[in-house]
C-alpha cells in the first residue's frame, strides 16, 4: 500500500468516525426530544383536565348565582331598567318635537 492510499483510508476512517459521531448525537438528540414531546403531552393533557374541571366550577357558580338571587337584586335590577327605559323614553319624546 502507498503512502497516498495509505493516507486516503486514514482520512475515510477519520470521516467515517466523524459521522458515527454526528449519528450518535443525533440520535440522543432525538431521545431527548421525545421525551421533552411527551412531558410537553402529558402536561397539555393535565392542563386540559384543570380547564375542564375549572370550566365546570365556573357553569356550577353561574348557575348557584342565578338561583341565590333574592327580591332585592330582583327589585333593583327591575328599578334600573325601569329608569333606563324612561330615559329612553324622554330621549324619543325630544326626538320627535324636533
Amino acid at each position: 500500500m502507498t503512502d497516498e492510499e495509505k493516507r486516503q483510508l486514514s482520512d475515510f476512517e477519520t470521516s467515517l468516525r466523524h459521522l458515527i459521531y454526528l449519528y450518535d448525537k443525533l440520535r440522543r438528540d432525538y431521545a431527548e426530544l421525545q421525551r421533552l414531546l411527551q412531558d410537553k403531552e402529558e402536561a397539555i393533557g393535565k392542563l386540559r383536565t384543570d380547564y375542564d374541571t375549572l370550566n365546570q366550577s365556573y357553569v356550577n357558580l353561574k348557575s348557584a348565582m342565578a338561583m341565590s338571587l333574592d327580591g332585592a337584586d330582583v327589585r333593583q335590577t327591575k328599578q334600573r331598567l325601569s329608569k333606563i327605559v324612561r330615559e329612553v323614553d324622554k330621549c324619543i319624546a325630544m326626538l320627535n318635537q324636533s
